[in-house]
């Protein structure tokens, strides 16, 4: 054996040890960092010869390990924009690249992925993290439909909520079989018109000469403006799927049509109307107020009037290998073909981890475990440098044979 082997072996492991102090460094120093994955050590030996009667020493190698699938602990916070994942997966993210001519925010086309989840609404109108990145999600079309098919930067639009008249309502409600008085049911609704104003609609109930019957009319105060006749089944006293009266009247914005859905009402045993839910679509107009994200992943936006949008969800990216992504600045990660191929899908579904609301993700740092880790590489570091001192004095030794 070389005694220059042994000088070259434990400076290899003092250049292990010192590899392994960075990757302790750096997880202590991010003990406090939201989403922070620790990185650990690994040792791999290098050899140069061995067999059953000769060993010559070789090296040891420190590479990082990557610790991307081990769970930090959450804790709950005020931020309704915070979200934190339990179980597999992360977040999309995008990193803002300055702006476009027109004004508005570019990204950079690179595919990123976090659990630092402390989101916030920065002055764009975008939910960034601590770290800047912008948070990706499906986008919600004009209809309420979900576009699962593209993840892009969730933009928050703060204009007010326009006016929406009511063009359907539904009832739910119970006619009674044997009614106290011959006399026609009123009741009445409110609706909303173009504009936002609420106007009463009243309804007038009617049994015909066959006690299934009813006739129910729509009026605006001054005359009827619908009429629909019911024939309620005797057993069931359900009345007929796809039962509705519509009514076209002028309630101050022009002319106005509404389509009452009236499959919920029934005719059941009893003396007096029995009304328990009436649902309308129309809304006054309302300001922002505040933007939420729900364990559903849905982004909601909420105005002054009571009214609430979904404006997006949050999906979660899954890996078949998350540990092998590439480590990016801001507790970011980027896409390698170790990780294998994306898959994008619904919190909680197909083994993605499900969304907690108003919590972040802690590192998964243990600092007592950090420090033990830090006392053993101190100490190995220690014994690399006996074994350089030892060799070179030996290797004085040798030299000073010829004296």
């Amino acid at each position: 054996m070389s005694l220059f082997t042994s000088l070259t072996t434990a400076i290899s492991g003092m250049n292990a040890q010192s590899r392994a102090l960075g990757h302790i460094s750096d997880n202590v120093a991010n003990s406090q960092t939201i989403g922070f994955k620790r990185t650990d050590t690994h040792f791999e030996d290098l050899l140069t010869q061995s067999s059953s009667r000769i060993h010559t020493p070789g090296a040891v190698f420190a590479t990082p390990e990557a610790t991307v699938s081990l769970q930090g602990s959450l804790e709950m916070v005020d931020n309704p924009l915070s979200i934190a994942l339990s179980g597999n997966g992360l977040f999309s993210v995008a990193r803002p690249a300055g702006r476009s001519a027109d004004g508005s925010m570019a990204f950079d086309d690179q595919q990123l992925f976090t659990r630092a989840g402390d989101f916030r609404k920065d002055s764009s109108g975008y939910l960034v993290n601590g770290s800047g990145y912008a948070l990706q999600g499906w986008g919600v079309g004009a209809d309420g439909s979900l576009n699962q098919g593209v993840i892009a930067p969730i933009h928050v639009d703060e204009r007010p909520l326009p006016a929406r008249e009511t063009t359907a309502a539904a009832l739910t409600a119970n006619l009674p079989k044997s009614p106290s008085s011959s006399d026609p049911i009123n009741s009445q609704f409110q609706i909303y018109n173009a504009a936002g104003d609420r106007k009463t609609v009243e309804l007038t109930w009617a049994r015909g000469a066959d006690p299934n019957t009813w006739t129910v009319s729509a009026g605006d105060g001054a005359s009827v403006i619908g009429t629909q006749t019911l024939v309620f089944d005797g057993a069931t006293g359900r009345a007929p799927a796809g039962s509705a009266l519509t009514f076209t009247g002028n309630f101050g914005q022009g002319s106005q049509t509404v389509t009452l859905d009236l499959s919920n009402v029934t005719q059941h045993a009893g003396t007096a109307y029995e009304q328990s839910k009436f649902t309308v679509n129309g809304e006054t107009s309302g300001s922002f107020r505040s933007v939420s994200i729900r364990d559903s992943g849905d982004v909601v936006v909420s105005y002054d009037n009571g009214a609430s949008r979904t404006i997006g969800r949050v999906p979660v990216v899954t890996f078949n290998n998350p540990d092998a992504l590439q480590r990016m600045d801001g507790q970011a990660f980027g896409l390698t073909a170790e990780a294998g191929m994306m898959q994008v899908q619904a919190s909680g579904t197909k083994g993605a981890g499900t969304i907690s609301a108003s919590a972040v993700e802690h590192s998964n740092v243990d600092i007592a475990a950090e420090f033990t880790k830090l006392i053993v590489a101190q100490r190995a570091y220690t014994a690399n440098t006996r074994i350089v001192t030892t060799t070179d004095q030996m290797l004085e030794e040798t030299i000073n044979m010829r004296r």
